[in-house]
């Protein structure tokens, strides 16, 4: 058995949340439930365009070559289920026309869509995943306006591990650092949301760091790591504005960090209203 106590200002957490991203940097779909298996989410991040020329995942982590991603929603057209193939995926694209996974015209309407070429790829066909990042031109960055090659965990389109957490208490801090700026979970692309039952205004998760979460009655996530954010929290995303005071901020008060990567110890199901603990 694993001891758990619930932790953070208040009398405990509860999922706020569920967020799925079935191909890697569109938009994706909220859940209401998910099974979660050792690579997180079911489904999550299973897909991934790539780019002809260069051989790169495509990622909105470079705007610049591939300013439309946000534009692009992303559902799987059932809901995958354990021990079955993923089912395909339907991508709506920026001009309303949805295409599926499936369709052999798929890689021809995304490619005129995003303005490159591209093909689908699937998880764990690529043994040396990377992609491009764009480092916009803020002091408080380690690079300014440049590019710089990412390598992705082998197999895998994540960026640097399965699952990442994000507290409601988190995006209040952030609202206070920064009025102006319209800060909402859904600019952070997190899979999990959690919720305090009294109010705390605190990057309290970046205390989780090497503790245990349990979500519901299965689920045991190990929280690895401080999740450090980038040039897509600043972009535009329906209608939420293009903003760079987003990771502005994040740099000045929290080494640019907001939320944590998790990785699944006990895999199981998580729904939202489930109750939150760590230990």
């Amino acid at each position: 058995m694993v001891n758990m106590t619930t932790v953070g200002r208040g009398d405990g957490w509860s999922v706020a949340s569920l967020w799925r991203y079935p191909l890697k940097s569109m938009m994706g779909e909220e859940l209401n439930a998910s099974d979660v298996t050792e690579s997180g989410l079911l489904g999550d991040r299973s897909r991934a365009l790539v780019d002809a020329e260069t051989s790169k995942v495509v990622s909105a982590k470079n705007p610049k070559k591939w300013p439309t991603m946000f534009d692009c929603r992303a559902a799987f057209t059932v809901p995958p289920m354990l021990g079955k193939p993923l089912p395909p995926v339907r991508v709506t694209l920026p001009d309303g026309v949805g295409v599926t996974s499936d369709d052999s015209r798929f890689a021809a309407l995304v490619s005129a869509a995003l303005g490159r070429p591209v093909t689908l790829a699937t998880a764990g066909t690529t043994t040396s995943p990377s992609l491009e990042e764009y480092w916009p031109d803020l002091v408080e960055l380690d690079h300014q306006d440049t590019v710089t090659d990412e390598e992705m965990p082998s197999g895998t389109f994540f960026d640097l591990a399965t699952l990442h957490v994000l507290t409601t208490a988190t995006i209040d801090k952030l609202r206070e650092l920064y009025p102006q700026g319209r800060f909402e979970a859904r600019r952070f692309r997190p899979n999990i949301v959690l919720r305090p039952d009294d109010k705390v205004v605190d990057f309290v998760e970046s205390s989780w760091v090497g503790r245990e979460l349990r979500l519901g009655d299965d689920v045991v996530l190990q929280i690895t790591d401080h999740c450090p954010r980038c040039v897509m929290t600043t972009l535009p995303q329906g209608d939420l504005p293009k903003d760079s005071g987003i990771l502005r901020t994040a740099a000045r008060y929290n080494a640019v960090h907001v939320g944590v990567y998790a990785e699944v110890r006990r895999v199981g199901v998580v729904r939202r209203g489930d109750r939150a603990n760590v230990g």
